[in-house]
Parts: structure tokens; sequence; C-alpha cells
């Protein structure tokens, strides 16, 4: 129990180090600011969700007393308990039904996937509850909030929106920016979630203290009631206030899921095919480049799960090999 402790407070202390380096302002601390997760996750799937607990309130209470208690109550929030409660998941394991090569059933990692993004709207909706509880508080503080960094970015000699010496559009940019803003913070969210959530995967696996055996990701599946959720996420965001901004944060998270899984389904149906670098190549440089791509891919990955694309592939080929 002493190395678990002790391997909490070292995670813990990365943790808050690069959850803190993007006070620094340099573009490389806001990378190290979203793989402030990181740490948490590599000591729950190397050692125990215990350490990944214990390393959440060191890092909380490192934050609290460095800068402001707010802190403690932020960070376990935000980035904390998420990345304890994704590290305790994806260590469940239960008897197999059927033979394995360690007899154990270990939590499917399309439901890991899915659960990222849940969590990731979770935690903005509970950043957007924060500003205010109502759509009109809500939007007046987070356009203040953006007009104060608008003016940190530009200096003085900007001058302030509405101001002589402003761009004309100011105002209405800051009103985009308050509208699209949940929406994005969603998005990148779920997808640094998912991102640390396999490269704590990978980095554990490598020093060879991973449990569980390494999922192929191309087969995974989402749980049954992921497309409900989405349905009703697309439904609720037609509904007028701040009820209609969350459910559009809701469904940004879990679109951004459903693109993960047109990526495996991507990946098993060109599986075997001459082109398949030319394809996957393709569609990685579109998303990145372009990223409205990835709505295509969310639209295929809810395609299958009514269509079943992978099975009537894998049925046309034969038995896959192993991998992505």
């Amino acid at each position: 129990m002493t190395h678990v402790f002790l391997i909490g407070i070292g995670a813990g202390a990365a943790a808050a180090l690069l959850f803190a380096s993007v006070a620094s302002g340099s573009p490389l601390s806001v990378l190290l600011f979203y793989l402030a997760p990181l740490p948490i996750l590599i000591a729950a799937m190397g050692w125990s969700h215990w350490a990944a607990l214990i390393a959440a309130v060191v890092a909380a209470a490192g934050l609290a007393a460095l800068f402001s208690p707010f802190f403690f109550i932020a960070f376990l929030i935000g980035i904390g308990l998420p990345a304890w409660w994704l590290g305790y998941l994806a260590l469940l394991a239960r008897p197999a039904g059927v033979p394995t090569a360690d007899g154990l059933e270990w939590y499917p990692i399309g439901h890991l996937v899915f659960w990222a993004a849940l969590i990731s709207a979770a935690v903005v909706i509970v950043g957007m509850l924060n500003l205010g509880t109502d759509e009109a508080a809500f939007r007046a503080a987070l356009h203040q909030s953006i007009e104060r960094v608008v003016r940190i970015q530009i200096g003085p000699q900007g001058g302030a929106p509405g101001q002589s010496g402003a761009p004309a559009l100011s105002e209405r940019v800051l009103d985009i920016m308050v509208a699209i803003l949940p929406v994005a913070a969603a998005v990148l969210t779920t997808i640094t979630g998912i991102v640390n959530l396999g490269l704590a995967g990978r980095i554990v696996k490598i020093s060879g203290r991973l449990p569980r055996p390494w999922p192929d990701i191309s087969a995974m599946r989402f749980p049954s009631y992921a497309p409900l959720v989405a349905g009703a996420a697309v439904l609720a965001s037609f509904l007028p206030g701040l009820v209609g901004i969350m459910a559009n944060a809701l469904m940004a998270s879990v679109l951004m899921a459903y693109a993960v899984l047109g990526f495996a389904v991507l990946h098993a149906i060109t599986r075997g095919t001459g082109s398949r670098p030319f394809v996957l190549g393709g569609v990685y440089a579109a998303v990145i480049v372009f990223f409205w791509p990835a709505l295509i891919l969310s639209l295929l990955g809810l395609a299958d799960t009514m269509f079943d694309f992978r099975g009537r592939a894998a049925q046309k080929r034969g038995p896959p090999p192993p991998g992505i």
C-alpha cells in the first residue's frame, strides 16, 4: 500500500505541474495543460485506482495551496475525478463467458470511449452553470470573460470592443464566439480525454504494467444506450434557453465519440485492401486540416450501429488478423 501512496503523490505532483504550466502563457504550456489528466490515468492503469484517487486529491490540494481554494474543486471536477473514473473503468474485469487468454472479460473499449464523451460533456455543462443558471446570465458572463481575454491578448493599444479604435466587428465576433464556444469546448474536451486515455494505456503497456490485453480498437462497439443518448441530445438541442445550449455541448461530445467509432469502422472495412494506406492517410489528413470531415465519420459510426458494415465486411473476407 505504501508504494501506491507514493505513486499517487508523485502522479498528483506531476498533474498539478502540468495544470499550473498554463500560467506561463507560452504556447507549449497549453499542450501541457491538456495533458494534466495523463499522470492520474497512468497511476490508475499501472498501479490501482486508489493511486489515481490519491493523485487527484494531491494535485487539487497543491493547486489550492499555490493559487486559490477554488482550484481544489475545479481540478477535482474538471480533471482529477474524471481521470480517476476512466482509469477505474479501464481495469474492470469479470470472468469471461467464453474462453479467453486470461479467462477475464475486460471493460469494453467502446464503452470507455463513450464514457469519456459523457464525462467531457458533463464537465463543460458544470462550467457553463458556474457562469450562469439562465441563458442571459450565461451569455453575459461568457461575453465578459472572452472580452477580458481579448483585451489581455491585444493589449491596451487595441482598445475595447465598442470603443473608438476597436475593430468595427468586434462585438459581432464576440457574439459568434459566445455562441460557438460551448460546442468547441465540448469537442476539445472530448478529444483530449480520449487522447489522454489512449496515451496512458500505451505508456503503461510499454512499461509492462498494463494488466489487461490491448484491445482491438477497430472492433469496438458502443453501449446499446448510446444511440438513445445521441438522439435525445439532438432533440434537446432545439429547446430554447440554457437547456438547449447544454444539449448542444452534449451533442458535440457524443458526435466526437461517434467520429472515433467512424475511424474504427474505416480501419475495419479497409483491412486487407491495397488502397488502405491511401484511404486512411487521406481521411486522417482531411480531419486534421479541415476538421469538418469528422462529422462524416460520426455519421459513419452511427450508420454502422444500424447496418453493421464491419460485420458484413468481415463475412466477405473471412476472419481478420489482430490489431487495427
